[in-house]
């Protein structure tokens, strides 16, 4: 069975999961049965392999999975183990058959899980940071181990000089996130962006690069007080209740960990619709259609 990884050599969110399902949505478009295995960062489940499903929540598995496993609509496992996963979702959930193809979102160090197709997305924004391994700097893997790449994707506008940066053997493609319409996180009534640009207010988001996320509110005319949390954060109430009472926009990551949250009238989820370059997809079925490697 093809395994596609979808990772980075950088510590933390360079836009992953959201290329994950892109990848999904679009391979169930052309016919293929995907699923998808995930380490689960965060989640407390007591077992792991860990399936995904209505009844688990982003703090049993984490909020990557239970997101793509809501969005997507495919069968999703989750535990440390990416190799266990796989078989438990191909053999024990009883997806053989229904199953052909499995992406794997992050493990691009994960050797132990023989791959496909490894696709790495760079940070347009943060690039390589100083270029240094962890813990002198933000990188898993020096710039090289870009070289086994079949695929690097760029998310978001990048320079001249970041392009040049990359030991890449293969093109380079790009992808662009674009803020939707926002839907309210207790009632689901929607509203246009354009709809906050009256009020302050304020912008939460525990993702890796909150900067993006807030520079996009700006650009779309809306005065935020930005409040940055680590990448995965466990949200509590008191993270969200503020004594001003103005309305928080957060993205769709930050909202599944906040549902059922007393404030949550209060919350406003700001969709994110991934623009990628057609000929990646292109790509994708061709080293598929080849049995690459």
């Amino acid at each position: 069975m093809p395994v596609i990884v979808v990772g980075s050599i950088s510590v933390g969110g360079s836009g992953k999961s959201p290329l994950v399902i892109a990848l999904v949505n679009h391979l169930k478009e052309k016919g293929f049965k995907p699923g998808v295995i995930s380490r689960g960062y965060g989640g407390k489940s007591a077992f792991w392999p860990r399936a995904v499903d209505q009844t688990t929540s982003a703090e049993l598995v984490g909020d990557e999975p239970q997101l793509i496993f809501e969005q997507c609509d495919v069968p999703v496992v989750t535990g440390p183990d990416r190799v266990r996963n796989g078989y438990y979702l191909i053999n024990d959930m009883n997806c053989n058959g229904n199953c052909d193809i499995l992406i794997s979102d992050d493990g691009y160090q994960h050797f132990a899980l023989k791959r496909t197709i490894d696709i790495a997305v760079v940070d347009g924004q943060y690039g390589f940071g100083n270029g240094w391994c962890l813990p002198a700097g933000p990188l898993c893997e020096p710039k090289s181990a870009l070289k086994r790449a079949d695929i690097v994707v760029i998310n978001g506008p990048s320079t001249g000089e970041l392009l040049r940066g990359i030991p890449c053997r293969r093109p380079v493609y790009c992808m662009n996130m674009e803020l939707q319409e926002a839907y309210n996180l207790m009632d689901n009534r929607r509203r246009k962006l354009s709809e906050f640009s009256n009020n302050p207010v304020h912008a939460v988001a525990g993702i890796g690069n909150p900067i993006r996320f807030f520079s996009q509110l700006e650009k779309a005319g809306i005065d935020i007080t930005p409040r940055a949390f680590p990448d995965h954060h466990k949200f509590t109430e008191n993270d969200l209740a503020f004594a001003d009472n103005r309305e928080v926009l957060m993205t769709e990551k930050d909202g599944i960990k906040c549902r059922g949250m007393s404030v949550a009238k209060n919350i406003w989820v700001i969709p994110a619709k991934l623009r990628v370059d057609e000929v990646l997809y292109q790509r994708v079925e061709t080293l598929i259609s080849k049995g690459y490697r």
